[in-house]
């Protein structure tokens, strides 16, 4: 299997994971997203330490609370996927699952905002008319059901932070989600313990709720490795485009398999987002196959110097 079709099939697998489990979370609906997380991130911890057990690299969480500053990022990046991974649940709870698909909808929008007054990354016209689009959504969204959709918004903030934080980490994936869970660990096992003395906590009473929850881990740990081979595999454009696959499974389980209810305002706001993101998708690709044929022609002119170096020395 090639690296390209490999990468593709991780990529795919990942964001399905990702896209259906609201359906899971569904199936979790009586117990209280609190505890849901706390288990997430206990199994989610149990997956990543066995996994890095099995490649021999348990002795790299060192380096992620080597220095204060480092060890100051991860804890805030702890917080923010937090955030995230408790609003997602949240709102599969409530019946809200469409406004979390939005989120992460947004969040590729948020990012380049992020890149553009942050970062000082430019913005070209395609980019910044994605971005008015998905600014009309919000306030269509806003005017027509009366409040603003904060769970989208927060959603795609926290992950926006999220990915912003993780810039400046020297760890790979796994090692730096590892040691984000390890910061969360105590309020997490705090969290269950509680659960376990007052006889409110649902692991251990029912069997198919522990082995869901249970499932918490894998179904945490396993897209992320999928989704960091592939990210090695693929141009960064292409990731960046198929990631749309997972809000997308997300909404049509929201409406398909959990009967919500779209309104004639998420009929105006989410065609005006799917635009806003074949714009900017088109550009992402656009921009990264003229850097593919900007890299092959200073290749071409590199091989070509040096051949002509290579004739001319050659010569008596």
């Amino acid at each position: 299997m090639t690296d390209l079709r490999l990468g593709l099939l991780s990529m795919i697998a990942a964001c399905t994971i990702w896209g259906l489990s609201p359906i899971y979370y569904a199936e979790l609906s009586h117990v209280p997203p609190l505890e849901i997380l706390a288990h997430r991130t206990f199994w989610s911890l149990i997956f990543f330490l066995g996994l890095l057990l099995a490649q021999r690299r348990l002795g790299e969480l060192r380096r992620g609370f080597a220095a204060p500053r480092r060890a100051g990022i991860i804890a805030l990046a702890a917080l923010m996927i937090s955030i995230n991974w408790f609003l997602f649940i949240f709102s599969v709870q409530i019946g809200r699952t469409t406004e979390a698909s939005l989120g992460y909808y947004i969040f590729p929008l948020v990012a380049v905002l992020f890149g553009r007054f942050l970062l000082h990354e430019p913005m070209g016209r395609a980019q910044w008319l994605a971005v008015g689009l998905a600014t009309l959504a919000v306030t269509v969204l806003t005017v027509g059901l009366g409040a603003a959709p904060w769970i989208a918004l927060a959603i795609a903030l926290s992950f926006g932070i999220y990915g912003l934080i993780k810039r400046g980490l020297p760890l790979g994936p796994v090692v730096s989600v590892t040691c984000e869970v390890l910061f969360f660990l105590p309020i997490a096992l705090t969290i269950i313990g509680l659960g376990v003395w007052d006889g409110q906590g649902r692991f251990g009473l029912d069997l198919r709720d522990s082995l869901l929850l249970v499932l918490a881990g894998p179904l945490t740990g396993l897209p992320l490795v999928l989704f960091s081979q592939a990210a090695k595999r693929l141009p960064m454009g292409t990731v960046g485009v198929m990631q749309y696959i997972n809000p997308s499974l997300q909404f049509m389980s929201a409406v398909l398999v959990l009967g919500e209810v779209i309104t004639r305002w998420h009929a105006i706001a989410f065609p005006l987002i799917w635009l806003a993101l074949v714009i900017y998708s088109v550009a992402v690709l656009r921009q990264e196959k003229a850097a593919r044929r900007a890299a092959m022609a200073s290749s071409g002119v590199a091989t070509s110097t040096s051949m002509s170096a290579s004739e001319a020395s050659a010569k008596p």
